[in-house]
This record gives structure tokens, sequence and C-alpha cells, in this order.
């Protein structure tokens, strides 16, 4: 048997459109979000949960073999398949064999057609040998709520469908899209109500976790003699390409020999990088973590040199830096875009810092390969870019301004403004407000990327380098202020030992601190912060530091960033790292070893082939939160393709 990733382990297919499909090896569903389709309605936002799973069973000379697994309240697995789950891969798609009584073998596979809302579904016999037909049932449960909801027994919904050959449609619920099945088996109808599905995760995060499905009925299909297929979709056009009439065999068949070619063209970092590569109604972005975020400005400037500069798609970010800068207001780039579409938030410091960084990498990465940026991209570009340096130099939102010291000082009270921004009704758990360390190291790191963008742009590096020798070396810790004047309140500086002092340490091109320095703070982030799977937000020193998140809401946030392992900071550190110790050959190889290893591992424990948002501070560093996150990707993928490439 080949090696089987834990049956719990998560899997994601994505459309390119914002929607998604996931779910666990073993099939049970653990989350409100695990489902079949999950369409984007108003790509890359207003996400609904459309087609949540199904029951299938297999028949063989009169025994049922069941391919499928639920949970339910209080805790019955049923039916239980484990037994006859032979294997599982994510490549080229999530493809299950079970293996029946007799040794022969079925195959299942799950993929969706990129920029299509659909997903295809099939199974097939491998052997050929004689014997009783091999029937295939399948019972699909439905829903039509918003991917954040539960679903619950009410008689408002529609289960009667619109047929016509090979298709049948529901429109579950007014206002919702529809839902478009389209097959080779055969349908009988027997609309049931599946009560009190449990959901462990929604448990364990203190959230409703129980829900109650619709199933309109039962499809059937001869293994024996050809294929099943079924494709899930919203909108039935896709299904014809052009054409009036189609065969779903000959349509999946063409489906998955299109995305096959495809796929078999991306290196492997390049297939997990495009999960989170959308084209959204407006713009082209970045989704930022799976499955219950949407783009967010901070997290998209980050992951973007991972999963786009990294990889060698230039194109790709050349368009994203494009579309968002035009929604630069008021010297500051949105930070995040409201699932149901109402006005864009501004609600971040870093965000239009990390575009100028950015900006300059891309730029600087199409110069090396030798590649023309358009000169109207590169006017809208640095358009941006001056606008923001200008923006914050003169104020902006939130007490954002320059300083007469030359530091960014940012904050007012009940906004959360750095990446540390967890936020629990009107509380901030972290609200940072003065002079983050961090936005230090992102203003001067911008200022010295591009020094044409002002006037005034070296004198205000020249002081602000200067100041920050002086105010952010903390003699006690031997390492960086975590933020100084806090308040606003000149001289109090919080000295907490955190990892956002890295960007300033070497984590960003322009590093503010002296070689010996640097050495004393590296020395002491690596002894209170790092773990095999990134950095802990908090030294466990610190009277604040929480070594678990769990609990409900308001424990969990806050516990988000006092001390919850983040492994998107495992690229600043690496790049400190080397720095500090000299960047040779063997340091980096050192460094492949020390610190990429247990982040690969990672990649066959939770979320496959993806790295997790966040993990516990303490040991074992159980991974939580987002099991696909965009810029814990990004980072992994810099750095094995860039940091430490050898």
């Amino acid at each position: 048997m080949a090696w089987m990733p834990d049956p719990l382990a998560e899997w994601i297919e994505t459309d390119g459109r914002g929607g998604y499909a996931m779910g666990t090896v073993c099939g049970r569903r653990m989350r409100r979000y695990h489902g079949l389709l999950v369409a984007a309605a108003a790509p890359p936002t207003g996400r609904v949960m459309l087609v949540n799973g199904f029951d299938a069973w297999l028949d063989v000379d009169g025994q049922e073999i069941p391919i499928s697994t639920q949970l339910y309240t209080p805790y019955v697995v049923a039916p239980d398949n484990n037994r006859w789950l032979d294997e599982f891969t994510t490549r080229p798609w999530p493809t299950w064999h079970f293996r029946l009584p007799d040794g022969s073998r079925v195959r299942q596979e799950l993929f969706m057609p990129r920029g299509r809302t659909a997903v295809v579904l099939r199974w097939r016999k491998l052997d050929s040998s004689p014997g009783e037909p091999l029937r295939l049932h399948l019972r699909p449960f439905l829903s039509g709520r918003d991917h954040h909801s539960q679903h619950h027994e009410n008689p408002s919904f529609q289960f009667s469908p619109q047929t016509s050959p090979s298709c049948w449609t529901w429109q579950t619920y007014p206002g919702l899209p529809q839902i478009v099945a389209c097959t080779n088996g055969r349908f009988r109808e027997q609309p049931l109500w599946y009560r009190n599905f449990l959901y462990e995760h929604e448990r364990e995060r203190g959230l409703d976790d129980l829900e109650d499905l619709a199933t309109p009925g039962v499809w059937t299909w001869n293994l024996s003699t050809s294929d099943a297929v079924l494709v899930w979709t919203t909108d039935p056009a896709t299904l014809h390409d052009g054409g009036t009439n189609f065969d779903p065999i000959d349509l999946v068949q063409r489906w998955a020999g299109a995305e096959s070619t495809r796929r078999a063209q991306l290196t492997p970092h390049q297939r997990s990088s495009e999960t989170y590569l959308v084209r959204g109604q407006h713009r082209e972005t970045i989704v930022a973590g799976y499955p219950w975020f949407t783009d967010w400005g901070r997290d998209t400037f980050i992951s973007l040199r991972g999963l786009c500069l990294a990889t060698g798609d230039l194109a790709t970010a050349g368009a994203i830096l494009d579309a968002w800068s035009g929604l630069v207001s008021e010297g500051m780039l949105p930070n995040r875009f409201p699932d149901a579409g109402e006005e864009p938030e501004f609600n971040s410091v870093d965000a239009s810092l990390w575009y100028i960084v950015v900006v300059r990498e891309y730029l600087d990465a199409c110069r090396e390969q030798g590649l023309v940026v358009a000169p109207a991209r590169v006017s809208r570009l640095m358009g941006t870019v001056h606008a923001i340096i200008a923006g914050y130099a003169a104020g902006t939102r939130y007490r954002i301004h320059l300083d007469d010291d030359g530091l960014i000082a940012a904050g007012v009270p009940g906004v959360q403004l750095t990446w540390m921004d967890a936020k629990v009704g009107d509380w901030v758990v972290t609200p940072r407000i003065g002079k983050p360390v961090e936005i230090q190291a992102l203003w001067l790191n911008a200022l010295a990327a591009f020094p044409e963008a002002h006037p005034s742009a070296g004198a205000w590096l020249a002081r602000g380098r200067e100041s920050f020798r002086e105010r952010f070396w903390n003699e006690q810790t031997n390492c960086l202020n975590d933020v100084v004047d806090v308040d606003h309140v000149r001289g109090q500086d919080d000295g907490s030992i955190r990892p956002n002092q890295l960007f300033a340490m070497g984590g960003l091109p322009l590093s503010l601190l002296s070689p010996e320095q640097a050495e004393q703070a590296l020395q002491v982030v690596e002894e209170h912060l790092l773990t095999p799977l990134g950095m802990r937000t908090l030294s466990p020193s610190s009277p604040l530091y929480c070594g678990r998140y769990q609990g409900d809401v308001r424990a969990r946030d806050g516990a988000y960033h006092q001390g919850t392992v983040w492994p998107w900071l495992i690229g600043a550190f690496v790049l400190t790292w080397l720095k500090v110790r000299s960047d040779t050959p063997e340091n980096r190889q050192r460094a492949r070893q020390q610190f990429l290893a247990p982040l690969e591992r990672h990649r066959r424990e939770a979320g496959l082939d993806h790295i997790s948002e966040i993990a516990d501070a303490d040991a074992p560093h159980t991974p939580r939160g987002c099991p696909f996150q965009a810029w814990s990707l990004g980072e992994y993928v810099r750095l094995d393709l860039q940091i430490l490439r050898t």
C-alpha cells in the first residue's frame, strides 16, 4: 500500500475565482466549510455553500461497501469507510482508491477546472475481472447558505429539481445560485432531511457545531460497464462549451485531459501557489487563506513575494500590483474587502508599506530576467508609491504620520492597525499604538528602495535611521523594543520580546542594527521565539504568554498574537540568520535542514501540500487556524526557491 496521510488531514481544490472544495482524506466533514461546491457569488467574495457532501456505497455481490463517512452527534461515525480506503494522493488532484473484498479496486477522483465554477467527480473500476455488476450509489447532501453559517431543517428548502437530459437543477432558496448536476447516472427522487451532522473543528472553536442537510434522492451507476461521472456547477452554460448537446462522460474526459495537461506544466510549488491566485470581478488578487479569508492587502503583498516572484510568475505579480494600484486613498491601500461587498477597509498601517517593498522586488525581478515592464504600468506603480510616501509623511487616517524624529507614528484607541490585529468587540488585544518596530523597518526600507519618490526621502531616511538606533535598542533584553512612544507618549516603551523586530534586524534589505547588535538580538529571538513551525509571537517569559490557541472566540483571539506560532515569520528569521551567521553555501544547507525541513514535513500533516496559518506556542506545536494560508506557503516557497537556493 502507498503512503497514506492522516485520515483527518485536509485537501483543497480551488477554481481560481474564490470558490473551493475541501474535505478530509477519510471524507468526514469536520468543518462547516467542508464541502464539494462552495461558489464565489461575487468573485472572490460572496461564497455560498451549495453541495456539502454525499453518502456513497458500492454493491458487491449483495454486500454494501461504504466509500464515504459522516459524523453525527453525540459522536457517531456512520458509515465507517476506514476498512476499505486503501490509498490517497493529491496529485494531480484528490484521488482515493478503495480496495474491495475480492481485491479489486475502485478509484474516486475530484477536481475543479480552473476558471470554472464547477467540481468534477469520477469513479472507475480498475480491474476487468468478470463477476456480478458493480453498482455505485450516491446520495448528495445539499444546502444553500453563506459558507460561514450553518444550515438547519426548514420548510422552505426546495427539493424538486428541474430536469433535462443528463442534468438536474435545484433552486434551493430564492436569490441563491442554482445547483446544477450533470451525470450519466440514474436518479431516484427520495427527499429527506439528514440531521445533526457534527463538526468537530467548530466545536473546538466554541461555535455552532451541528447542521441539518437536505438530500433529494439517490443516483446509481453500473461501474462494470462505464465510469461514473458527476459534475456540480452553478452555470449550466459551462457544461455545453458552446454546443447544445453533450455527453457527460465525454465532457469529463475533455475537462480532465485539459486540466491534467495544464497542471503537468506546473512545478509542485506553482501548483500549490495557484490555490490562492484568483481573478475576481474587478481585480486579480490573492486569497489570504482557505476556508474563511478573502483577499487582504497586507496578506496579498507579503504572499506575492513567494507565490509569484519566487516561482517566476511575474505576469501575475505585475497584474496584481497593477490592480491594487488604483485603490490608493489618502496615501493608503485597503487592507480588507468585506465579504458582503461594502466599501473597502483601510485599517492597516503596514499594508501600503509592504506594497512599496514588493513593487521594488517586482521591478528588480523583471530587470534581472530581461523583461520590459510597460511604461503605463510603471507609471501607475510609481504613482502609487509616491502617493503612499507623501500620504504617510503628511499624515493620514488613524494618526498615521511622520514624526519629527523621522519615524512613523500610528494608532488610535479601538483600531487594530498592524498585522497583530486581533480584536474582540471593542477589545484590541495588541493595540501597539505609537511607533511599532516593523513599521519603522518598512518605512525606512521604502525610502531606501525609492529615494526618488519624494524630495525629502533622503533626509527622512537619514534622520529615521539615526532615531531608530537611539530609540529602539533595549539594553535590558539585548534586542529591540516592540513599540516606542506607546500611546503616543514620548519615552514610553514596550520591551516585549516579539518577532516583529526581525524586519529591522535583517528580514528586509535595509538592516537597521550594527553587526554586534544583530548578533545579540538574534540569540535572544532564537532562544525565546523560534519553534519548528515558525516564530512565537511573544516570549514565554512574558506574563501575557499563551501556550495554546484554543477555546471560544475570545480565548483564541486573546492568544492569537500572545505566543501563538506564525509560520510566515520564518522567512524574515532565516534571512536575518544568514546575514548574521554569513550567507555561505554551508550555512544555507544547514538552514535547510534546521528550518525548512520541519515545514516540509508539516505539508504532509495538516493542509496537504500547504502550510497552516498558525500553531500552538507550546510543544508539540499543534497546527491551528486556517489549514491553507497564503503567506505561510509563500514564505516557505520563497525560502526554498530564493533565500536558500544553492
